[in-house]
């Protein structure tokens, strides 16, 4: 794919624009963000199960399907988009494990790496995608804002920055509330909370 001559600040202008229309303007302005989709969704994929059988295009073009059934969401800028298919490529992944969970009756859920979810916890070396979905559901809960910033940091890849920049809200505030989300995530998925 060639490299965009649009400015961010024009690609911003235009995903904003399409997020206030029909749809029309997906075709031009989707090509203009799929490198940095498929990167998210490489990166989301590389902490599955060995032998996922989603692949990288199924889930950007997932994504996309699940971003035209929605109508009218106001986008603030490129970080908030890439939030938004981070959390509706979380929705995709779920709804996988759960379709292939219960098409084995019984077999293992998906998993993805601990990577930075529960670095206390390092005898384990994968989470149940399942329990970390019930667990973020029970944490947004308790505590939206941290719910948020796990979605942005580990399912988007998120720096502190970025989702600082996302949430309207200062570094060492996503700092903290990472810090303390990955603590109850840690004692949540240890413990075993899920059904």
């Amino acid at each position: 794919m060639p490299k965009s001559t649009y400015s961010p600040l024009e690609i911003t202008a235009m995903l904003q624009a399409w997020s206030k229309s029909d749809g029309a303007q997906a075709e031009d302005v989707f090509p203009l963000v799929y490198d940095e989709l498929r990167r998210q969704a490489r990166s989301l994929l590389r902490r599955e199960r060995p032998g996922h059988t989603l692949q990288t295009t199924a889930l950007i073009h997932e994504t996309y399907l699940k971003l035209r059934e929605q109508r009218d969401f106001n986008l603030e800028s490129r970080t908030h988009f890439f939030a938004i298919c981070a959390r509706l490529m979380r929705r995709v992944l779920v709804d996988y494990a759960k379709t292939r969970h219960r098409a084995k009756r019984g077999g293992h859920a998906l998993h993805l790496p601990i990577d930075d979810i529960v670095l206390a916890a390092s005898h384990m070396d994968q989470i149940d995608l399942l329990a970390l979905d019930d667990a973020l559901n029970r944490l947004a809960t308790i505590d939206a804002q941290q719910a948020y910033i796990v979605e942005l940091r580990y399912f988007s890849g998120f720096s502190v920055e970025e989702a600082a920049d996302v949430l309207g809200i200062s570094a060492s505030t996503v700092k903290r509330d990472w810090n303390m989300a990955k603590a109850w995530l840690h004692r949540e998925l240890e413990h075993g909370s899920r059904p």
